[in-house]
């Protein structure tokens, strides 16, 4: 078994030696491993063969498409999907497109020569399962398992769509062959036929009710159409008659099948489409092959450890293709598959006793006949139900396969004489052991591999044959004996000799080659020693025999001019095929391969004997050529007996056997020498042929360049021509556009003088109108100053009237609004006193901490916490001090003073406590640094947006002051300075406030530094109340006071530092007299 890797090639060999079949019938396995990954293979998931069963698709699950030519010994990658493919079909009406269904649920439509898609068809919503084909190739049916669409294959048009229930999918719907009807498949396993053409329900085929349900997964029919075969989940398969509609036949399969997953039936080349086997592929990955009527299983391919996915089976029946569990695709040869079943039976002459003398005369023999044993015939109502069993000896007929060699000759030819005739299926297994054929595969695939021969290029011409396939088979091997010797390409008769064996061995062509080789070897002999002429020398030996029993024909052909040429050669060059009909032509032939070849001439003989009275009331040379060349009414056996007649009493001096030799068979491993021609004579004609060809090629080349020039000197010509009667054509019609012009001046230069005068009428006109225009135009502009000095006096009036009124409303807006500021007055002195009160108790409350965590220091450690809180004191009263006034703030330093001296008489056991003490110093220190900067920098934004507001209301009161200079009443002057007076009062009223309520908050700095008995007497001096008591008295202000604000403020900044300086100072000192009493 040969394994092939394709891989990434798009074309190549299948084998690269002849494949041999194995024992389990495997020719060659085909596997595609990834390109990335030599380990990895590529996975064929779908196989479809063609119509003629030579070659069939396989699709791969990366979406590539491969042609498998199984007798060309080729493979082709034709098509990259870039999906997987669901289902195929490969048997359209244009032989070179297919139909692939993928894995996105369309189906397109490819040809296979020129790679191109030809159309794409939508419109399932689920995966396609399958594709069937019409047996004319025009429809095409797809089946999801929710609907199925018929296609036109002409217009790739969706016609018609059949849809189901949710409860009820679909399970198949296919064309039935030979017929226009459908047959539908469901999940429920009902089963309708339709017409194709109206799409009428005809039938439904009976399902058994009783037994347990099958669930219908596989169908297939056979290639007449009238049988159904169906199965699923079950070992039963049924077997339907379409003809009568009705199950016929149910057939249980072993028990290690309990899942049928495919069915197919395998063809014979002489069943006329009733197949007789059917492969069975269940879920154990064998596909079994059972004879549906004996029950009988004949083969199986396939096991448990190498298992089939799906198969294919040809359409004639030679071979199967496999996918496998493993993603490879296998190729079996159905031959070899039968190898065992088609041998032949037991020789019906059976030895009884054997003279023990050794005397091989006496021989006892019986013959034993039978009848053919039938099938009973079976009702529609009743149902034969069979036991597959597995039989000894299979009997499937297959009339190419191998014979065996043992055949006694002698009892061929005493069964021949027996019945005229071999028996019809065994015809070529005797055939095939009588002319001992080698079989020389490589020698005839090294004559093939030479292509067609020059001389048979075109033989379809001089021999047209409607079947192009029968036609090709015919130049292969007319091409093959033309390579394997010269003659064979010059003889104009090897046409008809070779012919009834192509017709008869078409689907062999190394068979159908060595037969007619064999033939011509040996019933040929001496046939081209006189090339061209006929064989004068065997006609002579036809005519001395003819001469010696039947002198008064053969005188009556002398009589009337016939030759031997004319009665005899016309039987030898067709071997008898325009005159006898192809049972007689067998039957001959059965008797001519048994017998020396000197019987072909004695059957010329016996022919013409045969025929003797009608040949003698022909009197015209045509009666004779068309008697020979047409059928007559002929017994053959009786033309067959004259024949052993003749060769029985035929002198020996002139019987063809003493000139003619013995039979010999071809040579194996390689073919004979074949020069029984004169050789000068055929070289010289192949010399002629060649010479003729290149001088008719050298013709038609010269012929297509005069052909060329005289298409191009016809063209030049007519372009001549046609410029000559273009140029008079533009000449003519340039007078005419001459004449067309002078007419159209004429007309333009009347009515140039009729528009002149038109013009003058319409200028005077024009002048009227406008003077007309003009004044009404004036009256206009009268009426319209008129009209807006009286608007613009009565605006006067309103705006009059509405500035008093504004003027009225203004000033009671700003009496409302003196009354809103007096109370905003009061209630801001409300809110300031709270402050104030607010503040008191938060410093109250914080100097009651202070003293009461002092006193709970002093009663732990006595001295230092006296000295603390004394410390602590004299801290917050320079504080309070440094905000009142600046001359206690030397009293508060003295006081400091006096507690650094105080804390310097500690005893030395309270270093420790010291030491803590300056720590919590310092980051006093650090935290009020730090409260300082951001209170600097709370009260610089302060600053700024005061600055910021102040400097708006400049801007308002400089723009107050331009709108009043521009007033033109007077009357209203007093009344708006009164009103701005008011709004500045007020605003530097809400000023002033905000910087009382800035200075009093607790992040002001002020806030913070005053003690707070001093709040109060502080606060008095900027507070609102200082406002005169009258109402009139609203106008203040807002840089009262700010002079002496800022400057006590640089005066409190400059205390603080200088303060802070000197505790610093003390600080470093006390540190310093701690160390060095430590030391000390």
């Amino acid at each position: 078994m040969q394994t092939t890797d394709i891989g990434s090639k798009e074309d190549g060999k299948l084998w690269h030696r002849k494949p041999v079949a194995s024992n389990n019938g495997v020719l060659v396995t085909v596997i595609r491993s990834a390109s990335a990954y030599q380990s990895k293979t590529v996975r064929f998931l779908q196989v479809a063969f063609d119509t003629t069963g030579e070659s069939f698709l396989a699709g791969d699950h990366h979406g590539n498409i491969y042609v498998i030519d199984i007798s060309r010994n080729r493979f082709k990658l034709v098509q990259k999907t870039g999906q997987a493919c669901t289902a195929l079909a490969f048997n359209l009406r244009r032989t070179t497109e297919y139909l692939v269904a993928l894995s996105d649920y369309s189906i397109k439509c490819f040809d296979q020569d020129t790679k191109q898609l030809v159309s794409w068809m939508r419109g399932h919503e689920g995966a396609v399962s399958s594709l069937s084909v019409h047996s004319s190739g025009r429809y095409a049916i797809s089946t999801s398992s929710d609907t199925a669409q018929l296609w036109d294959l002409d217009t790739f048009q969706r016609k018609r769509k059949l849809n189901v229930r949710q409860s009820v999918g679909i399970q198949k719907v296919f064309f039935l062959p030979l017929s226009n009807a459908i047959l539908s498949c469901f999940t429920d396993d009902s089963i309708f036929a339709w017409e194709s053409d109206t799409l009428f329900s005809k039938y439904q085929l009976p399902v058994p009710q009783d037994g347990p349900r099958i669930h219908y997964k596989a169908f297939t029919v056979t290639q007449d159409g009238k049988m159904l075969a169906a199965g699923g989940r079950s070992n039963l398969i049924h077997l339907w008659c379409l003809d009568s509609q009705q199950l016929f036949r149910v057939i249980q399969m072993p028990p290690k099948v309990r899942t049928v997953r495919h069915l197919d039936f395998l063809p014979d080349s002489f069943d006329g489409g009733s197949s007789q086997v059917l492969g069975v592929l269940s879920q154990d990955g064998v596909m079994r092959f059972i004879n549906i009527h004996t029950c009988k299983q004949l083969f199986d391919i396939g096991s448990y450890d190498d298992a089939i996915t799906s198969a294919a089976v040809c359409p004639k029946g030679r071979h199967i293709a496999a996918v496998m569990d493993n993603g490879s695709l296998r190729i079996y040869n159905v031959q070899s598959l039968t190898q065992e079943t088609n041998k032949p039976p037991q020789p019906l002459v059976k030895v009884v006793t054997t003279n023990k003398r050794g005397d091989s005369s006496y021989v006892k023999m019986k013959v034993h006949t039978g009848a053919v044993q039938r099938p009973a015939r079976t009702s529609g109502r009743r149902i034969q139900t069979k036991r597959l069993r597995t039989p000894a000896v299979s009997t499937l007929e297959d009339k190419e396969n191998d014979m065996p060699d043992a055949l006694s000759k002698k009892r061929l030819r005493t069964l021949l004489k027996t019945f005229g005739e071999y028996p019809e299926k065994y015809r070529m297994f005797i055939w095939r052991s009588l002319l001992q054929l080698p079989e020389n595969h490589a020698a005839f695939s090294s004559l093939t591999d030479k292509g067609v021969h020059s001389a048979y290029l075109c033989l379809h011409e001089r021999y047209p044959i409607k079947s192009h396939r029968l036609q090709r088979g015919l130049q292969r091997v007319l091409s093959a004996l033309a390579h394997w010797s010269s003659i064979f390409g010059e003889a104009e008769y090897l046409p008809l000799v070779a012919f009834p064996f192509v017709k008869l061995f078409q689907n062999n062509p190394l068979i159908c080659f060595e037969v007619v080789a064999t033939v011509i070897v040996n019933w040929c002999q001496h046939w081209f020693e006189y090339f061209p002429n006929p064989p004068l020398n065997i006609l002579s030996m036809a005519e001395n025999v003819l001469a010696h029993h039947d002198k008064q024909l053969l005188q009556h052909f002398v009589d009337y001019g016939v030759t031997s040429q004319l009665y005899a050669w016309p039987l030898l060059e067709t071997l008898f095929t325009e005159v006898l009909t192809r049972e007689e032509w067998l039957k001959l032939f059965d008797n001519i391969f048994t017998n020396h070849p000197s019987f072909l001439l004695m059957a010329v003989v016996a022919y013409v004997t045969c025929c003797r009275a009608p040949l003698l009331l022909c009197t015209h040379r045509q009666d004779f050529e068309y008697f020979f060349h047409h059928r007559n009414t002929l017994d053959v056996s009786a033309m067959l007996k004259e024949t052993y007649r003749l060769m029985e009493t035929t002198p020996a001096d002139l019987h063809p056997s003493s000139m003619l030799s013995d039979f010999e068979p071809l040579t194996r491993e390689q073919y004979p020498i074949f020069n029984k021609y004169p050789t000068f004579i055929v070289e010289y004609q192949c010399q002629e042929r060649e010479r003729i060809r290149q001088q008719e090629v050298e013709y038609l080349r010269e012929r297509q360049a005069l052909q060329d020039l005289r298409a191009e000197a016809v063209r030049q010509q007519a372009e001549d021509e046609a410029w000559y009667t273009q140029q008079e054509l533009l000449q003519e019609a340039e007078e005419q556009r001459r004449r067309i012009l002078q007419q159209e001046e004429n007309k333009l230069a009347e009515q140039r003088a009729r528009l002149g005068a038109m013009k003058r009428e319409l200028k005077v006109k024009e002048l009227t109108l406008l003077d007309a225009a003009r004044r009404r135009f004036l009256k206009h502009q009268q009426n319209q100053q008129k009209i807006e000095l009286n608007r613009l006096d009565d605006e006067i009036q309103r705006k009059v009237t509405l500035r008093a009124q504004e003027t009225a409303a203004s000033v009671q807006d700003m009496e409302v609004r003196q009354m809103e500021l007096d109370a905003q007055r009061r209630l801001f002195e409300q809110q300031l006193a709270k402050e104030q009160e607010r503040m008191r108790q938060e410093v109250r409350t914080e100097v009651d901490a202070r003293q009461r965590r002092a006193e709970a220091e002093d009663s732990t450690f006595q001295n230092l916490l006296q000295t603390d809180r004394d410390n602590s004191q004299e801290t917050k009263r320079v504080l309070e001090e440094s905000l009142a006034e600046a001359g206690q703030l030397e009293v508060d330093a003295n006081w400091q003073t006096e507690v650094l001296r105080r804390l310097e008489k500690a005893d030395e056991e309270q270093e420790r406590r010291r030491q803590q003490l300056v720590e919590l110093s310092r980051e006093t220190h650090a935290k009020e640094e730090q409260l300082v900067q951001l209170m600097m920098e709370v009260e610089g934004k302060h600053w700024n947006d005061v600055a910021a507001k102040r400097s708006q209301l400049e801007k308002e009161k400089q723009a107050a002051a331009a709108a009043e200079s521009q007033r033109r009443s007077r009357p209203f002057q007093q009344a708006d300075n009164t009103t701005q007076n008011k709004l500045r009062r007020s605003q530097e009223e809400s000023i002033d406030q905000l910087m009382e309520k800035k200075l009093q908050s607790p992040c002001s700095t002020r806030g913070l530094l005053h003690k707070p008995d001093g709040l109060q007497t502080n606060t008095t001096n900027i507070c609102l109340n200082n406002q005169a008591s009258t109402e009139d008295s609203t106008c203040f202000s807002l840089a009262r006071g700010r002079g002496t604000l800022d400057r006590e403020e640089r005066e409190l900044l400059q205390e603080v530092r200088e303060l802070r300086q000197k505790l610093a100072t003390r600080a470093r000192d006390w540190t310093s007299q701690s160390v060095s009493s430590q030391h000390s």
